[in-house]
């Protein structure tokens, strides 16, 4: 159902701000997921109050790259593998396939941070736990609304993870004015960790999720492109916020002298800052960041296949049952594939400037949006990401390498 915006009594408007916040979160908590907790602890740790400007760079990046997709999907109402396939036939099928195995492959991480959230919590056995974090996740998709339900889903743990942060930072007592200062002036720049807080946060399939939802809600068009710029910087805005406050709690430990376990940064944080509560609320946020991340993955994956493939489009709530189902049978079977994840993380770092690329050369093709006029600016800072995520990727791809060593 399109949602126009304009009935006179505001009830299309609130079903539309409804959905944006909903897509804004989707995409948020995608990219909120174990290895987003691990990465800010290890970079806090290594940056101390320097890393506040890594952020902050990165935020910036992720604005540019996250307009540009969101806009341009969004007026032609097409999504990522549809644009790609316009500009270049089979890229479209090239990126599907990347993203869907890509996708699959960091669901099985995301289903052992799911089962390893309950263990800490309430001492739940491995396997069980990815079982019933499972459950959950399909629970979603059986609802007759899936689409509302993964709404709702996301914002409550997305809100609830931002809560319990903000309480261990509190507890931690970080040094607010430091941290600040290092945002605005740093003593130290690691432009590598910029580029890989670029990657984990609009990396891959994650940029696409809160895209494609709003495609898939209907809402589309020129009429709709103030909401969609708004929701689209609405999302990076929440996974910065949850980043920040996640370096202030952390960052709290680390100023204090404390030493963070190598084995498990971010637990050792959220344990050494606020005692055992600390440690079980360390255990919420990342089945809450885990098992959301479990349904952003499987549903862009999905969503990236249905229009290639019509028996998808037709069955793609059982897809995506299916595919959060074989991530946790590969699991609870083989366990972490690591050389794979390592194979997939190197796949993903193509996957942003090669999506990217093809977006802005579709910008300005009225085969694709019409009488839509992209800013030029965003154009062209656009391009500046292209090279600077290309680069990233390039150098990801030495990780294959490993796999062979």
């Amino acid at each position: 159902m399109k949602s126009n915006g304009t009935n006179s009594n505001g009830r299309s408007i609130g079903i539309s701000g409804s959905v944006l916040l909903g897509a804004a979160f989707l995409m948020a908590t995608s990219a909120i997921g174990p290895g987003f907790l691990t990465q800010t602890a290890v970079f806090t740790n290594k940056l101390k109050a320097a890393f506040g400007f890594a952020i902050l760079a990165s935020v910036l990046i992720d604005v540019v790259v996250q307009l540009n997709i969101w806009r341009i999907l969004g007026v032609s109402g097409m999504r990522g593998q549809d644009v790609a396939n316009r500009v270049l036939p089979g890229l479209g099928y090239f990126l599907a396939f990347a993203v869907a195995m890509g996708g699959l492959v960091f669901n099985v991480g995301n289903v052992a941070g799911a089962a390893m959230g309950l263990n800490v919590i309430c001492g739940v056995p491995m396997t069980p736990g990815a079982i019933i974090s499972a459950g959950i996740a399909i629970a979603l998709f059986l609802s007759k609304e899936m689409g509302r339900a993964m709404d709702n889903f996301t914002k409550v743990l997305g809100i609830l993870m931002i809560a319990l942060v903000l309480f261990v930072a509190v507890k931690t007592h970080p040094p607010i004015g430091l941290a600040l200062k290092e945002t605005i002036l740093p003593s130290t720049i690691d432009w590598l960790t910029v580029l890989t807080l670029v990657g984990g946060t609009v990396g891959g399939y994650i940029t696409f999720a809160g895209a494609h939802r709003i495609i898939d809600a209907g809402i589309t068009g020129q009429e709709h492109i103030g909401e969609i710029s708004r929701g689209s910087i609405n999302a990076i805005g929440i996974t910065a916020l949850m980043r920040y406050l996640l370096f202030l709690a952390i960052l709290g430990v680390v100023a204090a002298g404390k030493q963070l376990d190598p084995n498990n940064p971010p637990a050792s944080a959220f344990l050494l800052g606020a005692g055992n509560l600390g440690y079980r609320f360390f255990g919420v946020v990342l089945w809450s960041a885990a098992v959301t991340s479990v349904v952003g993955a499987s549903y862009t994956s999905i969503s990236f296949l249905k229009t290639l493939f019509k028996s998808i489009e037709s069955n793609q709530r059982y897809w995506i049952i299916g595919f959060i189902t074989v991530s946790a049978l590969i699991f609870t079977t083989i366990g972490k594939p690591v050389k794979l994840l390592i194979l997939a993380g190197a796949v993903n770092g193509l996957i942003l400037p090669l999506s990217l690329i093809s977006m802005l050369l579709a910008a300005h093709r009225k085969d694709v949006v019409g009488d839509y006029k992209h800013p030029m600016l965003l154009t062209i800072f656009g391009y500046v990401m292209v090279v600077f995520t290309g680069w990233m990727g390039i150098s990801s791809l030495s990780k294959i390498a490993d796999l062979f060593r």
